[in-house]
Order: C-alpha cells, then structure tokens, then sequence
C-alpha cells in the first residue's frame, strides 16, 4: 500500500509511521482478524471488487493492519509502496520470481543466506533463469559476470554471518547502465543503518522475523520498491499465489519496530 512521506525522524517513524484510527480512537494499533469486509449494497461490492472504489476486498489481497506495517516500513526505508509476505523468503522469492522470466539471467553475491542461494542456484534454472554466483565485494567480478541477457542483481549487504560488505551504489549503477534491476537484502542493517533505494537500489526485501520483530515471537517478510513497479509486478501475483502475512503476525512486527 501507497504511503504519504512525512519529515518524520526514525525515532518517530517506528511509533507512528501507517498509523491507522478507527471511529473508536484506539491508542494501539487495531488487530484486524478478519477473512472478509461487508459491504452496504451489491452495487458497492461491485465497485470494489472493479477497483473503481477503494477499500478493503479479502485479505489475502490485503488487510488494515497488514497496510500499517507496510506504510510503516515504507516512512523508515522512504519507499513508495511495499508488500509485507508471511516470511522472509516469502519476499525474498516473490521479488525474485516477479523480476525474472524464462530467458532471463541473474547475477548474485555468493555470500547469501541458504534458501536464497537453493533459489538462484536450484529453483531458478527449473524455469529457464540461469544463474551466475560471484565474489560480490569487487564490482569488477559483477562487470565480468555480465551477459546480453542479464536482467537482475542479487545481493545482501552485510552479509549475515560473514559480514562481506558490497558497494551497492556501484552495483546499482552498472544495473541501470544494461537495464537490469538490483534487489538488496538488508535484514541485516534494518533500515535505520542502510537504506538501499537511496544508494541506487530498485528493490530491498527483508525477513521481518529477525530485527523487525527483534524477540522471537513470529514469521514475516517485506518487500518494498516504487509504486509502478509494485502494482505491476506483485498485485497479481499477491492476489493469486497467496504468500500473504496475517494480520496477528503484521500487529505483532508493529510493535517490534516500536523498540528497533
């Protein structure tokens, strides 16, 4: 979901940023649990279910509570829309699989968490992406690796455990000069030590699951990036394949971005 930017400082973004009140003026967040959303008449239903009235259809599609996390992550990483998934590699695949087609090739720092590498490594070349791993932290490896065909940068910077780090801007400027997205996972920097979109980056997906919720109590993910990108890479593809967070998981990473 779109956000508003404000001239909110971080500090202030963790608390309020997506804040949502209903008519009863709630100090916390509202847990929306809920499947389905009543409408006034059929003719109502109709208009939103055409996209020609906005609101809330089914929230596997998407959910009030699930729009504030997002529109929070969205005031600290100053991203345009973002799409929160029911686990870090929910986001991780999402944002790869909708970058990419049959054809296409990716290039990608080989210091990666392990399902992401089974995913460029396995997963990929099922559908016809080929893949190629690097030494991520010297931008020649990246300009050798590159093919007629590339279409899409990988990486994650620092890297977790190994903390390799990778010079996203140079990364981000050798994508745009062969028409190739970068897609950068910064679960370990948070937004409030490293904000991609600002370096260069097209794409930043996260595992909310380890900082975001910061105490072990649940799953999550996020992808965010610019609001074209977004409503015609991953609306459908949300819409039909399911990887949705819940609303309980989304209230629970609400209150762990007000302590990161």
């Amino acid at each position: 979901m779109s956000t508003k930017k404000r001239n909110w400082k971080p500090q202030t973004a963790l608390v309020h940023g997506g804040t949502l009140r209903s008519q009863y003026g709630e100090t916390a967040e509202a847990m929306y649990l809920t499947q389905g959303y009543v409408y006034e008449t059929a003719q109502a239903a109709e208009a939103r279910f055409k996209g020609e009235e906005p609101g809330f259809i089914y929230s596997r599609y998407a959910n009030p509570t699930v729009d504030m996390f997002e529109k929070r992550m969205c005031a600290l990483e100053g991203a345009e829309d973002a799409r929160a998934t029911a686990s870090g590699m929910a986001a991780v695949s999402a944002a790869l699989l909708c970058s990419v087609k049959a054809g296409d090739h990716i290039v990608a720092a080989r210091a990666l968490f392990g399902s992401c590498r089974w995913i460029v490594e396995t997963l990929a070349p099922r559908y016809g992406i080929q893949a190629t791993l690097i030494d991520g932290t010297d931008i020649a490896n990246w300009e050798k690796a590159v093919r007629p065909n590339t279409k899409l940068f990988f990486l994650e910077s620092p890297t977790n455990p190994t903390l390799e780090v990778v010079d996203i801007a140079a990364v981000a400027k050798l994508a745009n000069s062969i028409g190739a997205r970068v897609i950068v996972d910064n679960v370990f920097a948070t937004p409030l030590q490293q904000k991609p979109l600002q370096l260069g980056a097209h794409i930043v997906v996260y595992s909310a699951t380890k900082h975001i919720d910061g105490q072990g109590r649940c799953l999550g993910g996020v992808i965010l990036s610019d609001k074209k990108w977004i409503d015609e890479n991953l609306h459908d593809y949300f819409r039909h394949t399911g990887p949705s967070l819940s609303p309980f998981n989304a209230w629970t990473l609400l209150k762990g971005l007000e302590t990161l």
